[in-house]
């Protein structure tokens, strides 16, 4: 059974009719549709015919624009261009209508229009000839389908409009936490003595102004008490009950409220970060990301040529540790352009990125120009219409039903 059965009968377990058209899915797993292919002239266009008289309809486009050009023929011989009228309307999805009138050049009528992509529409043609009018209509559709509604909620397949949109270019780059310079106080005596108790232990936390030590003095006999002049924690205890204090270190106090990231920055992106550049960390082992900004860089570059910007860290609630390994996007680059896709959506189409537009439930390819893209989003220089509605998750099962369905490029 192939994936695309496999999914329709899955969706009509679910209770949701219908498939995916333009093809009977369903019936295609015992049963193969056979296409007539329309007939061919011999500038390889199509053939449209009415009794005796017939017209070739050709997409040309080499050394020039797409456009129609059109041989006429009565009973098998060449008619002169001139002596007939000939107007075609392209009726593009959403109801757009391209009208497009010919002119006589050399042995065939010539378009006045571009036919720009896609080649997907009702072709509707009006020919006079002799006091006679002959009309034909036609599909020519390409890259297009039809999706019912609860069939594409089903395979969640999301929309969004096309307009404008902020991008916002990023370098990523690596790091780890460390503390600020200011982060630690150790606590020394001002004069020798006894220690007569330890208010505080390993690991303790501590505010500021806190009661650590009591020390007699060695000289006066009077109790003195040293008290915590920051809060934080205690990261180094060396003093014991009944030992003398003397000039070393009795306490360390760190504070880990506030912890800085750095960040190493490579030769060719140091001349692009700016100071307070919104930063987004992640740190390991965290699912959620942390916002901050640039607020300056060390001096000296690492062995290998990295330089180390800074980024503060809140930390109040004390989930961050010393030493954590962080990867971090900068912003280098921040710029507004007034049309936009989101990267997901994007899809290739024969020698074309497209997305795919939504029209009530038909779905058909649009050709993009695309300039400059930053994260999530792409600039769109051209090939689709502001306020479109398109395709953004799961757009690759508009692209396998389009390939499946095998909707040709008819010139």
């Amino acid at each position: 059974m192939n994936n695309r059965l496999f999914i329709l009968l899955f969706l009509c377990q679910l209770g949701v009719a219908s498939a995916l058209v333009p093809s009977s899915a369903l019936a295609e797993s015992t049963a193969t549709t056979v296409e007539v292919e329309p007939e061919k002239g011999p500038h390889r266009g199509r053939m449209l015919r009415d009794g005796d008289f017939a017209i070739e309809l050709s997409i040309f486009e080499t050394g020039v624009p797409p456009e129609f050009r059109v041989w006429v023929t009565n009973q098998e011989k060449p008619v002169p261009p001139q002596q007939v009228e000939l107007s075609v309307k392209l009726i593009r999805l959403g109801e757009q209508i391209d009208d497009i009138n010919f002119k006589a050049e050399g042995d065939y009528l010539r378009g006045d229009t571009v036919i720009y992509e896609p080649h997907s529409f009702v072709v509707s043609v009006a020919a006079r000839y002799r006091g006679k009018t002959y009309t034909w209509e036609y599909d020519n559709f390409e890259g297009r389908t039809l999706i019912e509604e609860k069939v594409a909620e089903a395979m969640e397949i999301d929309t969004e409009f096309v307009g404008a949109a902020t991008l916002r270019k990023t370098i990523k780059v690596y790091g780890k936490l460390v503390l600020p310079a200011n982060a630690k106080r150790q606590i020394k005596a001002r004069f020798e003595g006894e220690i007569k108790q330890v208010h505080v232990g390993l690991g303790d936390l501590v505010k500021k102004g806190q009661l650590l030590i009591t020390i007699e003095s060695n000289e006066s006999l009077q109790s003195n008490q040293i008290k915590a002049p920051i809060a934080g924690v205690i990261t180094e205890q060396k003093a014991n009950t009944g030992e003398q204090s003397g000039q070393r270190v009795l306490l360390e106090i760190t504070q880990s409220n506030k912890l800085l990231a750095e960040l190493a920055v490579f030769p060719m992106d140091v001349m692009s970060v700016k100071k307070s550049a919104p930063v987004t960390l992640m740190v390991n082992g965290q699912t959620t990301s942390i916002p901050s900004i640039v607020s300056g860089n060390r001096l000296v570059m690492r062995d290998d040529q990295a330089r180390l910007f800074l980024a503060e860290v809140d930390n109040t609630e004390g989930r961050l540790s010393e030493g954590a390994f962080i990867s971090a996007l900068i912003e280098v680059e921040t710029f507004y352009v007034p049309l936009a896709v989101k990267r997901v959506g994007l899809q290739a189409f024969r020698d074309f990125t497209v997305v795919y537009a939504k029209v009530g439930e038909q779905y058909e390819v649009r050709m993009l120009e695309l300039g400059r893209e930053a994260g999530e989003w792409i600039e769109v220089l051209g090939g689709i219409d502001v306020g479109t509605e398109y395709v953004t998750n799961n757009s690759y099962i508009i692209k396998a039903d389009i390939e499946k369905s095998g909707a040709s490029h008819d010139h």
